[in-house]
């Protein structure tokens, strides 16, 4: 798959090699944000069958997706974390991970795709709803940010807004 602005990219799944390379970028890749945390190397050593690499035509870090297929609920995948290249924004690199990701899920009898992100980063929000996912807003959410959310979702202190999309 390729799209305007993506010629030379090339997208495979991440082996355990790659993750000093992803770990690198996260903060940088989320505005300064500290949250390199959420992605120990365990999610590179079991979970890189339904996650994407993308790396430009030199090889370097272009955009991830680390997701899975949740064990319990066998209609939903989950993606834990994507993230662009902040120079390589805006030319289809997040919808040609999350496309990848989708053919995972469908392939794998997979309906419904989940996934949380603070409910102040519109950036991240008006990217999700661009690619069709709705933001649940049921029992137990608020409206923090401008965005249906529940408050101290994890860790008793973080509000998450939990986007859904189904296939």
């Amino acid at each position: 798959m390729s799209g305007e602005g993506l010629e030379g990219v090339s997208f495979r799944r991440p082996v355990e090699a790659d993750y000093p390379a992803i770990s690198r970028v996260i903060d940088d890749w989320w505005g300064g944000r500290q949250l390199d945390h959420l992605l120990p190397r365990l999610w590179l050593q079991h979970f890189t069958g339904t996650s994407w690499l993308a790396e430009d035509p030199e090889g370097h870090l272009a955009g991830f997706l680390i997701g899975f297929l949740s064990p319990d609920r066998p209609d939903v995948a989950y993606c834990h974390l994507i993230a662009a290249n902040p120079n390589l924004r805006r030319r289809g690199l997040g919808r040609a991970l999350y496309e990848r990701f989708f053919d995972d899920a469908r392939a794998n009898g997979r309906t419904v795709i989940n996934a949380i992100t603070w409910p102040a980063n519109h950036a991240s929000i008006g990217f999700h709803r661009a690619l069709g996912f709705e933001i649940e807003a049921g029992p137990g959410t608020q409206n923090l940010y401008g965005t249906p959310a529940e408050a101290g979702y994890d860790f008793d202190r973080e509000d998450r807004a939990i986007l859904v999309r189904r296939l």
